[in-house]
């Protein structure tokens, strides 16, 4: 038996530690390693966008003004589709790739699709 937490999502129990975060195996959720200290999960953290919809990893939003990504000319146009996002901790709360590229978003510029 190890000491890793139980996943909040399947409750499988064989979970392991990368870096700061835990992981299942089973379901592929990630959870990071304080809030498993402070008996907080994801499902304690709610994320709402634009219109006050609540997200979740996985959902397709859209960007609602168009915004330009800091140290790049690169300019992300309004009603852009973005596909399978991911929450995470911070002030920008979605992680996701658009066009190929690596970006991380704050939920008030974004309506859930």
């Amino acid at each position: 038996m190890s000491d890793f937490p139980i996943c909040p999502e399947c409750a499988a129990q064989d979970t392991y530690q990368d870096g700061p975060l835990y992981i299942c195996p089973h379901c592929s959720h990630e959870w990071s390693v304080e809030a498993a200290a402070d008996g907080q999960t994801d499902a304690a953290r709610i994320v709402l966008d634009s219109n006050g919809n609540p997200l979740a990893t996985g959902d397709a939003v859209i960007l609602i003004k168009d915004l330009k990504l800091k140290g790049s000319s690169t300019v992300i146009k309004k009603g852009t589709k973005i596909k399978s996002i991911r929450l995470v901790d911070g002030d920008h709360e979605v992680d996701c790739k658009v066009d190929g590229i690596a970006v991380m978003l704050k939920a008030e510029f974004l309506k859930k699709a």
